[in-house]
């Protein structure tokens, strides 16, 4: 192939979900199947890249100072879910059953990978845990050793002796006789 075909392969298969068969398709769907949709597509991206920022209350997506969620007048900001990643947000949300705020992390703690309190977004989960209008954190954090790790540390150094009720989503399937 060419090198600039090479390129944009090598550009793709760094996105996540493309290993290198999708990353051909999308290639080839660009730059042969639909050429005039590049142009379409790099004017989103740019846009997006542009105007999409980190809510500076929640760390969600957001196109102004705060997202939609925290500029939602209808929720409940004494309650706060809080998730590893805005996907997890975005989950939840698409279920329409959660009617408060969020608090996304932007990751967990893992020491292995280098990934400690300073690289996660808990300055400002703990500016709204001290502002006192908190009363309630539930953890939704992967029930691996890092998000258990991550669960501890906010429970430990965040919330300690305050006056919020903190608990975790459920994980796996009920298995009792019914």
């Amino acid at each position: 192939m060419t090198p600039a075909y090479d390129s944009l392969l090598q550009q793709l298969k760094r996105l996540p979900g493309l290993g290198y068969r999708s990353a051909e398709r999308v290639a080839m769907h660009l730059l042969v199947e639909k050429p005039d949709a590049m142009g379409d597509l790099l004017d989103a991206m740019v846009g997006a890249r542009d105007a999409v920022c980190r809510c500076q209350n929640c760390g969600n997506m957001a196109e102004s100072e705060l997202c939609a969620v925290c500029e939602d007048t209808n929720r409940d900001v004494r309650t706060i879910c809080v998730v590893e990643h805005v996907p997890d947000l975005i989950a939840i949300e698409r279920s329409s059953a959660w009617k408060a705020q969020y608090h996304v992390l932007h990751g967990k703690l893992s020491p292995i990978h280098g990934v400690g309190p300073e690289q996660l977004n808990l300055q400002s989960l703990q500016a709204r845990i001290e502002s006192g209008d908190v009363t309630e954190l539930v953890l939704a954090l992967s029930n691996d050793i890092e998000g258990q790790a991550t669960c501890h540390y906010i429970q430990e150094e965040l919330v300690q002796e305050r006056a919020i009720r903190v608990s975790r989503i459920g994980f796996g399937l009920p298995s009792g006789e019914g």
